[in-house]
Order: structure tokens, then sequence, then C-alpha cells
């Protein structure tokens, strides 16, 4: 036999195991005796086109909405060939977040804290990793650290303010990246007390490395595929989420800032001030029972960076889509900005940080905004053993990737009638007693939610009220009516960006 019909023969059978892999993939939710979507394909599963024609959030929309019609709590379904649970009933969702989170304590997702340094975050750690870093970091986000902070957001919402002064004239003004920019500046500010200064410089390196980091590329989907579903071949391969220069970028700033204080020995109240006082103490000292060891550089830097990017992208998006509905609101904007207006006048023509936290509107339009465009339109976990979902006698295997559709949810009308109406009194108190509590999650919920949530509300909160009280927002001939969602996106973001008419009030 040819060494060409050796190649051949070995690509049949190469070729041969692999559509047999597919199709018990197929077959996987059949074989467990689990209700699935329909129709799975061979490759795409039941996904097809998610990222390339539709938004992830509309795709998983779809498929909660056919297990709903179904009278199913989950269902089965196939993430490309991957087996994956989505759930549809909120107290599902309550069990997997919080009752039975001892089993579901983990994401899983890849993480090589040695090999990709990076990685190594809150967001990703698991098991005792996790729960150990999770206690150093908790206090560093609590209301005190957070007043402490507020005066480094305020001073860059007037470095906002007055850009959008300078540029409100212009048609082709994109406000999303605006709002950016102005995250940007908060976070280099509050985590490693740079002044990145992208208002003036828009093509800023630390602006250019946050936008590498989310970017959804086909080499950088493929790598998360496979640190998800193949994590021992990932790890064999020492494969690296992180691109080098983003890794190399954000592990010199953090060398360089700590460096910087040290030596100079200056003090700041941020996020990298708080981190420090971990690493050389072990513990803050207003909170002596945070944490028992330290964090090395690589622990810093990792923190650092998962907190440049939850508060660049999510925040930003959450004051995008914000004015894009009060431009198609006037009511609401003109009831948000008397609101405004009066804690600027009780503070003397400035906003403190508790009359911010004070203003019940403000809180309320906000919480509606994440409803209607939740930053993040699902999260996950995994089971770490067989997992009998409560009340049924199905079981889903171990190490099977759970979603919990967060969009879908929300824009559900049994949760929320009219969900495409934006009604921010569906957060007054009485309403939201009325409701599951696990129906509305944008920051998650148990004990991985979102660790950042007060900081990333503050700095959307006064961000927005600082617009607000001097700018006008309506529709312009190049508002998106209605609004589609970038497919190729990790987090929500308006596809062709975001533009409106902006008028000085």
């Amino acid at each position: 036999m040819g060494l060409l019909s050796v190649v051949l023969l070995a690509l049949a059978g190469a070729a041969a195991i692999l559509f047999a892999f597919l199709k018990r993939q197929q077959h996987f939710w059949r074989s467990c005796g689990i209700p699935a979507a329909r129709n799975p394909q061979l490759l795409a599963g039941n996904v097809a086109g998610m990222a390339s024609t539709e938004h992830m959030a509309i795709t998983l929309q779809r498929l909660y909405r056919e297990f709903k019609q179904r009278g199913l709590t989950f269902g089965g379904f196939n993430s490309f060939f991957a087996p994956t649970v989505l759930l549809v009933d909120p107290e599902l969702v309550k069990h997997v977040m919080v009752k039975d989170f001892g089993v579901f304590h983990d994401r899983g997702l890849y993480v090589d804290p040695e090999g990709d340094p990076l990685s190594g975050n809150l967001f990703n750690l698991e098991g005792h990793q996790w729960k150990v870093m999770r206690q150093k970091l908790s206090p560093t986000f609590t209301s005190g650290k957070m007043k402490l902070m507020f005066d480094t957001v305020a001073s860059v919402a007037k470095e906002l303010n007055q850009f959008v002064d300078d540029n409100c004239h212009r048609e082709d003004l994109e406000l999303r990246e605006v709002l950016q920019r102005f995250t940007v500046d908060v976070i280099g500010n509050v985590a490693f007390g740079i002044d990145c200064n992208t208002m003036k410089n828009p093509d800023s390196e630390f602006r250019k490395m946050g936008n590498k980091a989310f970017a959804l590329t086909t080499t950088s989907v493929i790598k998360s595929f496979i640190g998800i579903q193949f994590r021992s071949l990932a790890k064999f391969m020492k494969m690296k989420i992180t691109e080098d220069d983003v890794e190399e970028f954000f592990l010199e700033l953090t060398r360089s800032t700590v460096q910087m204080r040290e030596q100079n020995g200056s003090q700041r109240n941020d996020f990298m001030k708080l981190l420090l006082e971990i690493r050389d103490q072990g513990t803050f000292s207003d909170a002596p029972n945070s944490a028992g060891e330290g964090l090395t550089m690589r622990e810093l830097a990792a923190q650092c960076f998962v907190f440049f990017l939850a508060g660049f992208e999510t925040s930003s998006s959450t004051m995008t889509f914000c004015l894009y509905e009060l431009a198609l609101n006037p009511d609401v904007q003109y009831r948000l900005r008397k609101e405004i207006k009066e804690a600027l006048n009780e503070g003397g023509g400035n906003l403190t940080y508790e009359a911010l936290m004070k203003m019940d509107y403000l809180d309320r339009v906000v919480s509606e905004t994440l409803r209607k465009h939740p930053p993040l339109d699902n999260t996950f976990r995994t089971n770490e053993v067989d997992y009998v979902i409560p009340g049924t006698n199905y079981t889903i295997p171990a190490s099977t990737f759970v979603q919990i559709p967060i969009y879908a949810i929300q824009r559900d009308p049994d949760n929320f009638p009219e969900p495409d109406k934006f009604d921010p009194d569906r957060f007054l108190p009485e309403a939201v007693k009325s409701r599951h509590p696990y129906a509305y999650i944008p920051f998650g919920e148990g004990p991985r939610i979102c660790i950042g949530m007060r900081f990333g509300l503050m700095q959307a909160k006064l961000g927005l009220a600082t617009l607000l009280a001097n700018f006008q927002f309506s529709k312009s001939s190049r508002t998106s009516v209605p609004l589609v969602y970038d497919p190729p996106s990790i987090t929500l973001g308006p596809k062709g960006g975001m533009y409106l008419r902006i008028e000085r009030v």
C-alpha cells in the first residue's frame, strides 16, 4: 500500500471517528432521558447563527421560549456540539445559584494561573482558590470603600461633561465610544492611579488593550470552547486565553504602579491601595478577618485586570442603553432630570455620594435599563457531581455546562408584562415583591454575585446624573429604532453604534 493510500485511509478513519462523535453528541440528551431542543445540526447544534447573524442573547432567548412553550423548567441543547443545560424556571435558577451552590460553585472556565496569569482572577477561579480570593477581596467593595473612591469618579465625570459640551453639536458623535472612554478613565484612575486621558486621546494604549481583551475573534472563540469543553487538553497544550501583548501590558502596568507607590510613598483612595494593603498585611486594617495571606504580584495583576474588564464594558453599555431609552421616553427623562436637579440644588451644585445613593428614581431607571439590556446576557455554572433536578427524576451528568439566560428571563412577559416597554415603576417596592426574586438577576446572585456591583452602579449613576443635569437626549436621524444588538460581541452592544441628538439644557 502506497503512502498516499495510507494517508487517505487515515483521513477517512479520522473523519469517520469525528462523524460518530458528532452524531453521539447530537443524541446525548436523548441517551440521558432529558428533554432537549429539537433538530440539532451536526456541527452548530442548536445555536446556528450565534455570534455571526445574531447575538447570543437572542439565540438563547429562542431556546428559552421553545422550552417554555413545551412546559419545561429546563432543557438540554447543543452549543455547537457541546451538551449544555438551559434553565427556564426562576426557582431552579435559585437552586443552582444559592440553595445548591455547593454543587454549582464553579463556572467551568479554563484557568491556569501559572501559564496564563491574568486568567487567575476572581471571575474564573474555582473551588478553594475562589473562596480564599473572594474572602480577601470582598471588603474592597463595601459602601464605605465606594465612598472613598467617589471623588475620583466625580472628577472624571466632569471631564466627560466637558467633552460632551464641546462636541454635542456633532452628528457623528458615537455615544458608546464616548462612554467607554469615560469608564476607561475612571478605572485607570481607580485601579491603577493613572490618568489615561482617553477623552483627549481616544487611541490610548489602555483603551486599545481593553478593546483587544474584549474582542470576540475566531481564535478567542475556539480557545474558549476548548477551555470549557476540553480542559484537560487545554492544560496539556498549556493553552493561553489571554493575548501575549495584553498580558505583558497589564503585568508591567501593575508592576510599575506598585513600584512607583513604594518608592514615592504616595497614597490614593483607590482599588490599588486596598490590594496593596492585602498584599502587605493579608487583611484590611478595618476588616481583620478578611484574609489570611497576602497577594502575589501575579494575583494582584489578575484582580486589577478583571476589575478593569468588568467595569470598562458593562458600565459603559448600561449608560449607553439608558440614554437610548431616555431619548425614546422623554417623560421618563424629564422626571429623572428633575430629581437630579433637586439633588444638586440641595448640595449647593455638587452631587455627594450620599445624595447619589438616595436618588430613588435614578435607581429605578438604571434597574429597568439593566432589565431590558443586561450587559452580560447570560451566566453559567458547572456541576461537580451528578445533580437531580428538584421535584423531578431527571439527572444532569457531572461537569455539564449550565447556562442561565438572564436576558431571556428578564424579557419573559410572565415575569415582566409588556417586556419591551421601558417602565421604571417595575421597580417600585410593591412591584418587586409581586414577582419571583430570581426573575431579575443582572449581576448574578448567591455567593458568586458580581463583587463589583456597587462600584459599577456608582460609576454608571454618577456618569448619567452628570450628563442629564446638563444635556437633553432625543432621537436623531441616525438613531436605530428598533435596536439591534451587535452579533459578535461578548456583552450587549448596539449594532452600528449609538447616535442621539444632544442639546444643552
